[in-house]
């Protein structure tokens, strides 16, 4: 049993990945919601192959198309060369069969960020590596129209992001509907750089050059505020995850604010900052309110803390990335 399709075997060989007379060994790989991952060992060689599915594996009804594993792939050729390191090597793809090969990085030099903040351990420098390879990312593709053709994914980002998201907390929060819609339809009309669209700890690996970036099937050329107050919200939230760490993680969300901003080179830093800012309650909400509340958020009482900054910061938007910071650490008794 190699745990693999017989249909993407059959194509691995093809490829020239896989030998049709020694079938490869895969073990599926646990713990995404979106895609079938495999760890794959063929012929002396050990990659990864990754499936998008079309139905996601959370509570609620998400379905969303499969193509956003071309989009992915094409994610991390483009980051990969323009800022090297930034993600894995694609090895190969086959976008009628809707999977792409990678390199398989290694854990044992390759540490997912999100296990270390799970754990209290908070690397101030890999904050600041992140937001500086981010913007590295989002400078490199800025006012490309070539890039721009290759992700006509609106479609996808709406219905993996904006709908989820924003729009789906809007249903839940009336009195807020008008401002989280009306930053949906905003962030949706921006058409800036490269966005990654799920920048989050589980989706960074710490290797030996620095932050990898992971899971790019949200792809889309848009406004790169999002991935920012996308990867600093989860800073935020991992205060409720690791309490006694929470100074730490507010540094952290300071040093990659700092960094980003740092490198923002195609529109004035403000200008970003101020679209950011407002994404961010939003998006802090939208994590127990929305379709894919973050799973460590399991207390009434924390998801009513999230509620209390959120609400008034989304109905009178801050400027500053530091004013949401400021709130929530209030809130949490670091004022």
């Amino acid at each position: 049993m190699t745990g693999l399709p017989d249909e993407i075997i059959t194509r691995l060989v093809g490829l020239g990945l896989a030998d049709a007379d020694a079938p490869p060994s895969a073990t599926r790989l646990t713990g995404g919601v979106s895609s079938d991952i495999w760890r794959v060992t063929a012929g002396g060689r050990v990659y990864c192959v990754k499936r998008a599915m079309a139905k996601l594996a959370v509570k609620d009804d998400w379905f969303a198309p499969v193509e956003r594993n071309r989009y992915e792939r094409q994610w991390y050729e483009i980051a990969a060369a323009r800022v090297p390191g930034a993600a894995p090597q694609v090895l190969a793809f086959d976008d009628e069969a809707m999977f792409f090969v990678m390199e398989w990085l290694d854990p044992a030099d390759h540490r997912l960020w999100k296990a270390d903040l799970m754990a209290g351990r908070v690397d101030q420098g890999l904050a600041a590596a992140v937001g500086t390879k981010l913007v590295a990312i989002h400078a490199a593709t800025a006012g490309d129209p070539a890039v721009a053709a290759l992700f006509p994914t609106g479609p996808l980002f709406e219905a993996l992001r904006l709908e989820p998201y924003l729009r789906a907390t809007a249903r839940r929060h009336p009195d807020l509907a008008g401002r989280l819609e009306g930053l949906a339809d905003r962030t949706a009309a921006t058409a800036v750089a490269l966005v990654h669209g799920d920048v989050s700890p589980k989706n960074i690996m710490a290797g030996p050059t620095g932050p990898v970036f992971l899971d790019a099937e949200c792809a889309w050329y848009g406004d790169p505020a999002f991935d920012l107050a996308f990867c600093l919200n989860h800073l935020l939230l991992k205060c409720l995850a690791a309490p006694t760490a929470a100074p730490e993680f507010l540094a952290a969300f300071d040093r990659l604010r700092d960094a980003y901003l740092a490198g923002v080179t195609w529109e004035p830093g403000q200008a970003l900052e101020s679209r950011a800012a407002s994404l961010l309650p939003g998006l802090f909400l939208a994590r127990v309110d929305g379709k894919s509340p973050v799973e460590y958020v399991t207390r009434d009482e924390d998801r009513d803390r999230v509620r209390r900054v959120a609400t008034p910061l989304i109905a009178r938007p801050p400027e500053t990335l530091a004013a949401v910071r400021e709130a929530w650490a209030g809130e949490i008794g670091l004022g």
